[in-house]
This record gives structure tokens, C-alpha cells and sequence, in this order.
């Protein structure tokens, strides 16, 4: 295939681009995709009482001040999750929303331990999604996997006796991650049980570098032996470390919307995006918790390069190639979706 002509793509073409082409997302907590009017229904089907009186009340709570105050209200929506039909049905909603945004392939978080502590075993959860997994790569042709995450305000005890519960199930997930507040939690706290998924081949990643410092991406590379940090945007605080995740090629998966409306950034035009893409990193965007955050994956991609005129079709390109190759899929799989991003950017440029 001929080089491609970005120059001949216009910046007003981008946003049509970006939502056409073919994408992964590597940064989407399930819990975190659980709108309000699936939260109701789950309720009235379980006989739950839902923590506010309608769907407006809810929505209208979505007003966050930092993380901790959006995983209140986070954990509150997970309560109605309690048997494996439910979490198949958040998991397929999420799924049909990421193929209408031609979402190739996904890899998907879960926090066993937000239900467990309620009673709910953990192979009601991982059957319940690895379901939805099947289904939507048969019906929808959405390719998605399971990584299993340990909240890091629990603790390590805590998260070893979860990895162990979700050994009959192993077959149905492909890695690990850590989550959760991030202040006060460093990602050395979890050394013992990223190293017991390093012996049973589990993949490993960790949120680092959000709320919390350039120590924390250096501990959970260091420590954790991660193969890609999620968040990670204040890497930029330390020249170093910007060196060395550009040289190692370690993605970074950005959240846009998420990074805003936990007020990371005070407005998505004063978002460092461009001057992480500019440092050489392999950035990918993702939705984090869509429903809590104002978008799935293509309303972050749209907003973030409305908002930042320095991004250009070089840019949108970038990062959706990154988010493919970054992915833990197949070699052939990530080669046969370039193929497909390659064409997608030709026609916008006016190839073949």
C-alpha cells in the first residue's frame, strides 16, 4: 500500500475519521458503563432499592470533585449486580455501544472485589461477562477480552484471595490490572500477587500517574513489571521517565472525558494530549467509565481533537494504530485491523 497522505486529509474531516475507522479500546471498566436506566432495570428485576429515587436524580449526582468522589457513587451503582444474567447484560450493552462506534476489539476491566464483598461469587461474575464476550464476538463481531482487577484500597491479602477464587476461570481471562483510588495506594503495596499472575502468564497492567505521581508509573513498571500503564498523563512531570516510556514503547491509555470530569485537566483544551503524543508516546484514548464520564470511545476521540487544534489527521491515525498494536491480541488480528485503519485513512486521503 502507498504511504498515506495526511496532509491531504483536513482537520474538519477528522471527526467522520475517527468515529468510521476501525479501533481497540484497552481502557473500559465494565462496572463503569452501567447507565442509569440499566441500573433501575437490574434494581426493579432484583428487588433492590437503588441509592437515589429516579434516573434524573442519578444522573444529576454525576457531578465530581476528584476520584474518590466519583467511586462513591460508582460503587452504589454496582449494588444492583447480583446474578450472571445481570452482568451479561451490562457487558452487552457496552459491546453493542463499542461496535456502533466500530470498536474492533475491546479489553475489558472488572472489579471482582466491588461484588464479592456483597455476597456475589466470583464465577457468577466472570461467567457472566466472558458470555457477553462470546456473544459479541459471534453477533457482533466485537473481539473482546477480560482483565481482572484488584481495588488497591483493599489489601494485597485481599487481592491474592481474589486471583486465587478466579483460578477455576483462568481459561476465561487474560490478565490483570489495579484500580481504584490511587492517593496513598503505590503500586509496590501489590508486588507479591502481580508477581503470582506473572507465573500463571497472566498479562499485567496498572493505573498510574492520574492522581497520583511520575513514582507511581515508575513503581508499577518497576515493581509490578507492567506492560502498559493506564492514565498515566503525569508522566510529563518527569523528564526521565518520558524517555524511557517512549524508548520501551509502553502505552499509555488515556482517558480524555474522564481525566476532565475528575478534573485532572480543568478543560479538555488544556489537556496534555499533544505534548504526549509530541514526547514520542504511545498513546491510546479510551472511555474509562462512559456512563459516569460523559461518553463511550468515539465521543472521547471526537472531543479531544475538537478541543485541541494542535492535533492533526497524523495524530488521529497515531493513536488509533496505537490502540491496535498496544492491544494483547494476535499478531495476525492486530495486522489484519492496521490493514483495515490503512484503507479507512487512504479514502479519507483520496487513495485507493
Amino acid at each position: 500500500m502507498n504511504p498515506i497522505d495526511f496532509d491531504a486529509i483536513p482537520r474538519e474531516r477528522l471527526p467522520a475519521l475517527l468515529r468510521a475507522a476501525p479501533k481497540a479500546e484497552l481502557h473500559i471498566h465494565i462496572e463503569g458503563s452501567l447507565e442509569p436506566e440499566l441500573i433501575f432495570k437490574l434494581a426493579r428485576r432484583n428487588g433492590v432499592a437503588p441509592a437515589y429515587p429516579s434516573v434524573e436524580a442519578l444522573r444529576a449526582a454525576y457531578a465530581f470533585t476528584d476520584l474518590q468522589s466519583f467511586l462513591d457513587i460508582y460503587y452504589a451503582g454496582a449494588s444492583v449486580l447480583l446474578t450472571e444474567a445481570d452482568f451479561f447484560d451490562m457487558a452487552w450493552a457496552y459491546l453493542e455501544r463499542a461496535a456502533a462506534d466500530n470498536v474492533v476489539h475491546a479489553e475489558i476491566f472488572f472489579d471482582p472485589q466491588t461484588h464479592t464483598a456483597r455476597g456475589v461469587d466470583i464465577g457468577t461474575v466472570i461467567r457472566g461477562l466472558h458470555h457477553a464476550c462470546q456473544r459479541g464476538h459471534a453477533e457482533l463481531g466485537v473481539s473482546a477480552t477480560l482483565i481482572l482487577c484488584f481495588l488497591r484500597h483493599l489489601s494485597e491479602d485481599d487481592a491474592m484471595a481474589t486471583l486465587e477464587a478466579a483460578l477455576p476461570y483462568r481459561h476465561q481471562f487474560i490478565g490483570v490490572g489495579l484500580d481504584s483510588s490511587e492517593r496513598g495506594h503505590p503500586p509496590e503495596q501489590f508486588t507479591r500477587v502481580f508477581e503470582r499472575a506473572g507465573t500463571l502468564g497472566l498479562h499485567r497492567v496498572a493505573h498510574a500517574g492520574e492522581e497520583g505521581p511520575p513514582a507511581y508509573i515508575e513503581g508499577a513498571l518497576d515493581r509490578l513489571q507492567v506492560e502498559r500503564i493506564d492514565h498515566g498523563v503525569r508522566c510529563l512531570e518527569s523528564p526521565a521517565l518520558v524517555r524511557r516510556l517512549a524508548d520501551a514503547r509502553v502505552p499509555l491509555t488515556v482517558c480524555p472525558l474522564s481525566n476532565v470530569k475528575l478534573c485532572v485537566f480543568p478543560t479538555m483544551a488544556q489537556h496534555n494530549l499533544p505534548a504526549l503524543l509530541e514526547a514520542g508516546l504511545c498513546v491510546t484514548l479510551n472511555s474509562d467509565d462512559p456512563a459516569y464520564f460523559g461518553g463511550y470511545l468515539n465521543q472521547n476521540l471526537t472531543a479531544a481533537f475538537e478541543a485541541l487544534p494542535q492535533l492533526d489527521a497524523r495524530h488521529a491515525y497515531a493513536v488509533l494504530r496505537n490502540s491496535l498494536e498496544a492491544s494483547f491480541a494476535t499478531a495476525a488480528a492486530k495486522a489484519g485491523w492496521v490493514a483495515g485503519l490503512d484503507r479507512a485513512f487512504a479514502r479519507a486521503a483520496g487513495g485507493a
